[in-house]
């Protein structure tokens, strides 16, 4: 989020750009709701902003989403829908810390925001711009994310990249057809596996992957992989893969991944079990729910073990509650009466034709804190109920302290 501020001022600061982007005077902004620099970029252009959330529901504070804390987890809890005593209880310490998190990443912008917008700057600061969206749309849907209350101005929009698998390239083809019907698994951990030191990582990784029977595929820059380990027979290391084809390939039988959510998203799409080994962020919670779902299992990457890594695989692969389950899920993805492209561009429109969102959003976004959750009632009936009895605690302590008196005199 420091990175991202430091951007932030640098963009603000550039006139040029900046008067380019006031002259072609747009109708709206659909914003990047992740970034923080977006809202406070489309304030100081003046134009209408609809926030695109790049993951579940639960991301985004600020908003008035209902969530209850007895089933909803709280970002980063990674808690599934169905909590036990404690887990409630955890639930609820990181709903009362939740706040002091958000604190932390708005501070980075705070200065940004109060240089760059000064007298423009919102009472609430970068609170109220995040209310001040017409309309919230979130990259999850309901194959994924918990059952949970929606308000008006919230739309799932979940596989917006997933869309029917394209013929492989002939060398990829053959490959793949080289090795028999058993199939094969696709690995694709994200950029950040390649920028940092993980050689123990993958070195149970490579180990693992020697003992199955299947082929792998594994999306990984070759000039990086480390020179000292080498690669067994049946793995294939690629620089880029083309993620959509090979999960929608009749052979696919795997995929082991790091829990982003499109990636998620995209197995549920083409019906393929995961094995989660989340990395970073908002991953360790995507891949709860995953496994919640009954889409597949997950390893933190600090307990993985070659042995641990095999079983889980030979597990995936051979048990079939895990191909039925996906099976399920990608049904009721592809169900929904509105594929999700359109799903955003009648929503962007709707936006447009009536000039905001004002009637999608309840008062609850322009309450007071103390007043969404109903702490001044709460204090009038105490006042209420404690007063009488405060007064005549009052009332008995004279009358006995006069009657001691007497006795005294």
């Amino acid at each position: 989020m420091g990175h991202l501020s430091y951007q932030c001022e640098k963009l603000l600061g550039d006139r040029q750009m900046l008067a380019f982007l006031h002259r072609e005077q747009y109708d709206l902004a659909v914003i990047d709701a992740f970034n923080p620099c977006s809202f406070i970029l489309a304030h100081k252009l003046d134009v209408p902003y609809v926030a695109f959330y790049p993951g579940t529901l639960n991301g985004p504070l600020s908003i008035a989403l209902p969530s209850p804390i007895s089933y909803i987890p709280v970002f980063n809890s990674q808690l599934s829908d169905h909590m036990d005593l404690w887990g409630r209880a955890k639930n609820l310490l990181f709903s009362l810390l939740a706040p002091k998190g958000q604190e932390l990443v708005w501070s980075k912008f705070r200065e940004v925001a109060d240089c760059h917008l000064g007298a423009g700057s919102p009472p609430g600061g970068l609170e109220d711009l995040y209310q001040g969206a017409e309309l919230w749309l979130f990259n999850t849907d309901f194959s994924l994310e918990f059952p949970q209350p929606l308000m008006p101005y919230t739309v799932l929009v979940g596989g917006l990249l997933n869309k029917p698998a394209k013929p492989l390239e002939q060398d990829l083809e053959s490959w793949i057809s080289d090795h028999g019907e058993k199939g094969f698994i696709v690995v694709a951990l994200g950029s950040m596996v390649a920028s940092i030191s993980v050689d123990h990582l993958l070195v149970e990784l490579t180990t693992a992957f020697s003992k199955v029977s299947l082929q792998v595929i594994w999306r990984y820059d070759p000039q990086r992989w480390p020179s000292h380990l080498d690669t067994p027979p049946n793995l294939r290391l690629v620089a880029w893969l083309p993620l959509n084809d090979l999960l929608g390939h009749p052979k696919a039988r795997l995929f082991i991944t790091h829990g982003g959510q499109n990636s998620l998203l995209q197995a549920v799409y083409h019906a393929v079990p995961v094995l989660g080994i989340p990395l970073f962020g908002d991953q360790f919670d995507n891949v709860v729910r995953a496994e919640a779902k009954g889409l597949g299992l997950t390893i933190k990457p600090t307990h993985i073990t070659r042995e641990l890594l095999h079983s889980t695989i030979q597990t995936l692969i051979h048990e079939d509650r895990y191909k039925s389950s996906a099976v399920s899920l990608s049904k009721i993805h592809q169900s929904h009466p509105v594929p999700p492209a359109l799903r955003l561009v009648q929503w962007v429109e709707h936006i447009l034709h009536n000039g905001g969102g004002s009637h999608l959003r309840p008062v609850a976004l322009t309450q007071s804190w103390y007043q969404r959750w109903l702490l001044d009632i709460a204090l009038l009936f105490s006042l209420a109920l404690l007063g009488p009895v405060l007064l005549c605690w009052v009332l008995c302590r004279n009358k006995n302290g006069r009657d001691k008196c007497k006795k005294l005199q």
